[in-house]
């Protein structure tokens, strides 16, 4: 499916709560880094993966937290757990982005990096 020229690739389909089948689990290459991600948001598999699994948050209260319907955070954990090769591909991505930016002084990796920062 095209939007605005830019591609995006369904890459889950499931009943959505409306009873109708809706992809909610996108790539679009613009987005994100075309990491997957909850459709019509900016919120990553990972990121919903990282605040349920990482810090033992409940689905309900990061969904509230984050205006999302609570299905959608399960599926982005369904996502997550039926695609381990390609989550651990992104995750080894990001830590090579992560270190490669620490190791520039110029990209700013945390608050203490911010300009004008006393810490």
């Amino acid at each position: 499916m095209s939007i605005h020229g830019h591609e995006r690739q369904h890459v889950s389909e499931t009943t959505s709560s409306n009873g109708g089948n809706a992809p909610r689990i996108v790539r679009t290459e613009d987005v994100l880094g075309g990491d997957p991600r909850i459709d019509g948001t900016r919120i990553s598999v990972l990121f919903v993966y990282e605040r349920v699994e990482g810090r033992g948050l409940e689905p309900r209260a990061v969904a509230d937290r984050h205006d999302l319907d609570v299905a959608d955070v399960y599926r982005a954990l369904a996502y997550y757990h039926e695609h381990p090769s390609e989550m651990a591909a992104i995750r080894e991505e990001r830590e090579r982005n992560l270190k490669g930016a620490r190791s520039d002084p110029s990209v700013a990796t945390g608050p203490t990096d911010a300009p004008g920062s006393t810490e």
